[in-house]
């Protein structure tokens, strides 16, 4: 049985800038990453498993489906925490379940738990209604930098 958790902010504004946006750069997009849905603690992602992903032994190689699981789990963060900060992956484990040869990837993130400073997100990957990875990992919840005299009354 899980949980739900109950946020204390979603940001609809930012994740209306992220959903249906594939970046121009980055690993994300040279992947092609999209994401299709975003929520407060849940979100969808896709890309394909273009030609090109397809290693030489025909199924594409794990590290795509890992990036695909770090991005998940870094892009549904922002939207829920304060303003100016930010998420670091701090670790995750992925299990490679069935090989992907073609065919779209979809990636499902929840927030599973989240402090102040922590958060564990669960992510599973379906090919063509497969599924064929499934990853857990953690996001450091970063502050932003005060200036160094913030504070100082002098």
């Amino acid at each position: 049985m899980t949980t739900e958790i109950q946020f204390d902010r979603f940001d609809e504004e930012w994740a209306r800038r992220v959903v249906g946006r594939t970046s121009p750069k980055g690993i994300d997009g040279y992947l092609g990453i999209t994401v299709t849905e975003l929520t407060a603690g849940r979100l969808v992602a896709e890309m394909e498993a273009r030609e090109e992903l397809i290693t030489a032994l025909g199924t594409m190689h794990g590290g795509c489906l890992s990036a695909l699981d770090d991005h998940c789990l870094g892009v549904i963060m922002y939207p829920v925490m304060p303003p100016g900060y930010w998420a670091a992956t701090t670790e995750f484990k992925i299990n490679l379940l069935a090989p992907v040869t073609g065919g779209r990837c979809v990636a499902t993130a929840e927030i599973r738990s989240m402090t102040r400073r922590l958060a564990v997100v669960v992510i599973s990957v379906e090919n063509n209604g497969r599924l064929v990875a499934l990853a857990q990992g953690t996001s450091t919840i970063v502050a932003p930098k005060q200036p160094a005299n913030a504070g100082d009354r002098n």
